[in-house]
């Protein structure tokens, strides 16, 4: 009997990313051209032009508040759902306008997962009557309404529903761009909470993520303490180089039950925030430490907690590789005492397998985008409480034709492809390199 060939059309979508991270110190945007020949082809990934918008401050400052004194109103969620959502659609169009390209022309999807207000996945950390929840905002009505486009958010509470964390939701991507036949690779990102993705050797489907504390919002809220505001972060490490690390309160912090708990685990400025690096930084100089001290012991508490979760929780015969992302990973004293750590492990940037530094998280929420719209599942961790597959996301379609359009190119693409294959996550991607003139839209 003759084989039934695949009678569709190849897949060609071009997508936008967008990534909200908890330092809050932007809009990561990517734009991303993804191709598929077939459905059990390798999927494409060409990345057309990458970028940040700075944050609006008084929203942020807004934003900050809400979530720093965990009070709120029915009035006020609503106003700055509404707010993040213009934000993020004015980002969007800035972008498109100072990288030279048309949106409706060049864009078939909108991804991105708007800014975490509350991550709630450990309940039993915390006082009182808690349950597993998470809540991002940045109204997708919004942006495919200003901009046309169909947009897509929500990829963390609906991987919640599925019996998970919701985050750090990087298993899927990290592990098609970085996955090795013969080396255990892992890629860390230090954005406001520090996340490491385990990518044991030859299988993307051995991946495993978690966050391994704060990252830079424990060292950015204690230099706005010592500033006043007038500066966010320690740039360059230059304060926290020029002091003396306090290893007793960095032995003691890192006793606190959520560095103790076991993977799978996840968190947020709602156990490290603000409040409690204030806390640090009062009680060290109330024993004589300056500002440069408190910073340094803070930084340490960052790099220690990372390297006690490759130490912990790496895979068998440790890892061979580290890609880097995040702004922290920008801090020497961070990742110079990684390298004290890790002595043998090759510690570089993401830029040299073609996903930049601080593009990581937007690129990524584009793929899950893009799946979503085609109806496929992410690659589910590995070292999680439930290992249910899912399509996860939720789709605000925007302009009519647009969206039809979209849909049509996908139907044509599925053509008779057995329905029972069709949420089969992709587990081959290839990354096609550009020069960096093309990569930032020059």
């Amino acid at each position: 009997m003759a084989v039934k060939l695949w009678n569709g059309k190849p897949l060609s979508l071009k997508v936008i990313g967008t990534n909200a991270g908890t330092s809050m110190d932007g809009l990561d945007i990517a734009h991303i051209h993804y191709t598929q020949e077939s459905p059990d082809a390798p999927l494409k990934m060409r990345l057309l032009r990458a970028g940040e918008v700075a944050f609006d401050g008084a929203l942020k400052n807004r934003v900050m508040h809400l979530i720093r004194t965990n009070k709120t109103s029915p009035e006020e969620i609503s106003m700055v759902n509404i707010q993040l959502g213009e934000f993020a659609a004015n980002a969007i169009q800035q972008f498109a306008e100072e990288h030279n390209f048309n949106l409706q022309e060049e864009v078939d999807i909108i991804a991105g997962q708007g800014q975490t207000i509350w991550h709630l996945p450990l309940p039993h950390l915390f006082e009182g009557d808690q349950i597993r929840a998470h809540l991002d905002m940045a109204e997708i009505s919004i942006i495919a309404a200003k901009t046309g486009i169909t947009a897509l958010s929500n990829f963390r509470v609906s991987d919640m529903a599925l019996g998970r964390q919701g985050c750090p939701l990087f298993v899927a991507w990290d592990g098609l761009c970085a996955t090795h036949p013969e080396k255990n690779v892992a890629v860390q990102n230090i954005g406001g909470i520090a996340n490491i993705t385990m990518l044991p050797k030859g299988d993307p489907r051995l991946g495993y993520d978690f966050d391994t504390g704060p990252g830079n919002v424990f060292i950015d809220g204690a230099v706005r303490y010592f500033t006043n505001g007038e500066r966010q972060y320690d740039k360059d490490g230059l304060m926290g180089a020029a002091g003396k690390v306090d290893q007793e309160i960095v032995d003691e912090v890192l006793q606190q039950p959520y560095f103790v708990h076991e993977i799978p685990k996840t968190t947020g400025r709602e156990t490290f925030g603000d409040n409690l690096s204030e806390e640090l930084c009062q009680r060290m100089q109330a024993k004589g430490a300056t500002p440069e001290d408190c910073i340094a012991t803070i930084t340490r508490i960052t790099a220690k907690s990372l390297a006690d979760g490759y130490k912990r929780w790496g895979p068998p015969g440790g890892i061979d590789e580290i890609y880097l992302g995040g702004g922290g990973s920008y801090n020497p004293n961070i990742i110079n005492y990684l390298r004290e750590q890790l002595p043998k492990t090759k510690i570089q940037f993401l830029d040299v397998i073609g996903v930049p530094c601080g593009s990581r998280e937007a690129m990524s929420f584009s793929f899950k985008g893009l799946e979503c719209i085609v109806g496929r599942s992410l690659i589910v961790p590995t070292h999680v409480e439930s290992d249910k597959a899912g399509i996860i996301g939720h789709i605000q379609p925007g302009a009519g034709l647009q969206y039809h359009r979209l849909m049509k190119h996908v139907q044509d693409f599925w053509a008779d492809w057995p329905l029972e294959k069709r949420m089969d996550p992709v587990l081959k991607m290839e990354i096609v390199k550009q020069d960096a003139g093309v990569a930032n839209g020059k």
